[in-house]
């Protein structure tokens, strides 16, 4: 019995990853997996010591630009804020102020799928 190998998926985000490619070097076959870092998506990034919020306006080699963006300064219960966008205490950045987070410092990040937190808690 022979199996066709599909057409490997293509994308023109450069923050997409794929399936990775097979040993052999055949192409791969596996579903396109899309980043949480990628432009106009929200945020949850948790850093080496810090943890924020924002909207990604930017990205570079070297860091994450974010708008909208807030220091999380405590999550309270981490699983219980990721599922209901409730952090315990929050200190949003001024509207218009872009924000820069190193890429080297980011530990995850994560899809947001919440209102930003604009009110200082």
């Amino acid at each position: 019995m022979t199996t066709k190998r599909k057409k490997p998926q293509t994308s023109a985000d450069p923050f997409d990853i794929d399936t990775p490619p097979d040993p052999a070097g055949r192409a791969a076959t596996g579903p396109i997996v899309q980043s949480p870092l990628r432009a106009g998506n929200k945020v949850f990034i948790r850093a080496v010591t810090f943890y924020y919020t924002g909207e990604i306006v930017g990205l570079t080699g070297d860091e994450v630009i974010l708008s909208s963006a807030a220091w999380i300064a405590a999550t309270g219960r981490y699983a219980v804020m990721l599922k209901n966008g409730a952090p315990d205490e929050i200190e949003p950045y001024p509207d218009g102020v872009l924000v820069s987070i190193g890429r080297g410092a980011i530990v995850d990040a994560c899809d947001w799928k919440h209102p930003l937190p604009r009110s200082q808690k």
